[in-house]
């Protein structure tokens, strides 16, 4: 298609505020048409502040609006999959948060039902977004670094380390007798992506999990409760193509958002990615030469800030108007897909596997 893409947006939360919403005003092919949250409240709030025409509290209501090209969903997890699913049904683009669903079969079937119906998706693992990291995927293209023996994947931040600063997000009904997996899934996603996207499929894990912090609050309930959190994960990665792969996902490991890091290491050279916020910069990238061993910073490319932006620019802002400048493009000058809907299933069947591999104490082969 060609012009400007109209879009409405489910959910009206902070997420949205920082990220979502800014990434859509801020694009000169989109219009922001619509918005939809059960609070009508919040909703018209976010109406106001981004000048949004139409207000909804029922999804259906505003995708049964012809005029809507693309669909925006921002909303909690278990919400994801059904308003997505709802959204290809309409024969609308989609663009979801992570995780798609919790189970990689779904997600699959999703990837599915939108190839089958003609519209695009669009999976928000923000952090391949990043112009760090796009230079880093390119110095891999380009043969810059040689073959590819080790990719190390880091995210940690330290936001759960207080027991007093609640779980959003849980599931009440957990058992408190078995770990519940939750920073391999809810952080350990994007990782796991961010090493499939530059190393290609994973073939193989072995992996320990842990909980750290016994006792904390969680949404949803008073005082203090004792379940048995994943609160870290490490784990051994063997890719197809034949690298080796370190994976650590860790939310009480004191640190900054982002908080991931990306180290590669190839027969002609090495490259480290830091998304870590520091003095006001939200992200450095470094290379090193078989060479000239001494890591030394690398400028980011202008092509690769979306216009306007810069590292200084907050990082959910800056991470999610590319994201969101990609799919816009892919979408109106028909462009090859990129991070969609299978992409998610793909890092969800990883996560599983990473999890199996926990549980069983084994190497675990990814199908």
């Amino acid at each position: 298609m060609t012009g400007r893409l109209k879009v409405g947006v489910i959910g009206a939360h902070n997420w949205a505020e920082q990220a979502h919403l800014p990434g859509y005003a801020a694009h000169d092919r989109v219009d922001l048409a619509a918005i939809c949250d059960i609070d009508i409240a919040r909703a018209e709030k976010m109406a106001a502040k981004f000048g949004i025409a139409a207000v909804y509290t029922d999804h259906r209501a505003m995708l049964a609006d012809a005029s809507i090209d693309l669909i925006d969903v921002c909303t909690p997890t278990a919400t994801h999959l059904p308003l997505s699913l709802d959204a290809i049904a309409a024969g609308k683009h989609v663009l979801s948060e992570k995780p798609l669903h919790t189970d990689a079969a779904p997600a699959f079937d999703a990837a599915r039902r939108a190839a089958e119906r003609g519209v695009r998706t669009k999976l928000g693992f923000t952090f391949r977004y990043s112009p760090a990291v796009r230079r880093l995927k390119r110095l891999i293209e380009d043969g810059t670094l040689g073959e590819i023996f080790h990719i190390h994947g880091l995210e940690q931040n330290s936001q759960f380390l207080d027991p007093d600063y609640p779980l959003r997000q849980f599931d009440i009904t957990s058992p408190r007798d078995r770990l519940i997996p939750a920073s391999i899934v809810g952080y350990g996603s994007h990782l796991v992506d961010l090493m499939r996207w530059l190393g290609g499929d994973f073939s193989a894990v072995a992996s320990t999990m842990r909980n750290f912090v016994p006792e904390r609050l969680v949404r949803g309930l008073e005082g203090r409760q004792r379940f048995q959190v994943e609160d870290g994960t490490v784990a051994l990665v063997e890719f197809a193509a034949g690298a080796q792969g370190m994976l650590q996902t860790s939310y009480v490991a004191i640190g900054n958002y982002p908080g991931i890091e990306l180290r590669v290491y190839g027969s002609k050279g090495a490259a480290v990615a830091r998304l870590v916020t520091e003095a006001g910069v939200a992200e450095t990238l470094h290379l090193a030469r078989a060479d000239d061993v001494e890591f030394r910073a690398v400028e980011v490319a202008a092509a690769d800030l979306p216009p306007g932006t810069d590292l200084g620019t907050p990082w959910p802002e800056l991470y999610f108007r590319n994201l969101i400048r990609f799919f816009v493009d892919e979408i109106v000058e028909d462009r090859p897909e990129e991070c969609t809907f299978f992409d998610g299933a793909k890092s969800q069947q990883i996560v599983d596997a990473i999890i199996a591999a926990h549980v069983e104490r084994r190497w675990v082969e990814v199908g």
